[in-house]
């Protein structure tokens, strides 16, 4: 697919990944969580906007694409011993969904936004994770979710792109953007995946 999201604007320092390595079992319990709170947040979205016949597809395929991540995260885990952990509130998605406007489009058009930023630094961040591995399966597990977190930030700025204007789209995600990045500079590091 070809690129349709924008640029993060703030670049994670290779040394966040160091912290995320510290705690490894905590950290791969955390990213488990997001894969399954990313499958579940795809799925309410063809509920909610069931009217959109175009993008339902994608979205349903992105749930499972999603839910098999997870499924993968938990193997990685029981194969450390590692247990499944509560699910807590994630400083910054609760940051983003801040950004979200009122009304039903501005609010599609947001969500689709956040959602394709949420997914790039996902992509990120798991590049950084991948090349500090020593592990092979676990270099290569985040490698593969590194490329596919990058599919799915294009993915959910193809779906805006369906339904409003490029330059709407556009002017809108270079205010998310410059948003999400104050919001990365300033959260604490921990062994999560944001």
């Amino acid at each position: 697919m070809a690129k349709k999201s924008v640029d993060l604007l703030y670049a994670t320092p290779a040394a966040w990944a160091e912290s995320a390595m510290a705690d490894f079992g905590h950290f791969l319990a955390d990213h488990a969580n997001c894969e399954r709170k990313a499958s579940s947040t795809a799925m309410s979205m063809v509920v909610r906007f069931h009217d959109r016949h175009e993008i339902l597809p994608q979205l349903i395929d992105l749930s499972i694409e999603e839910l098999d991540h997870f499924r993968e995260c938990y193997r990685l885990m029981r194969q450390r011993d590692i247990p499944l952990i509560s699910d807590t509130p994630d400083p910054y998605i609760k940051s983003l969904l801040k950004l979200q406007r009122h009304g039903r489009d501005e609010h599609f058009l947001d969500q689709l936004l956040i959602f394709s930023l949420v997914e790039s630094r996902g992509a990120e961040r798991f590049r950084l994770i991948s090349e500090a591995c020593l592990e092979s399966e676990l270099k290569q597990f985040y490698k593969g979710l590194w490329a596919a977190e990058a599919k799915h930030g294009h993915l959910f700025a193809d779906m805006a792109l369906r339904y409003f204007d490029e330059n709407s789209v556009y002017d809108r995600f270079a205010e998310m953007a410059e948003a999400e990045a104050e919001i990365v500079r300033k959260l604490p590091w921990r062994a999560a995946l944001h």
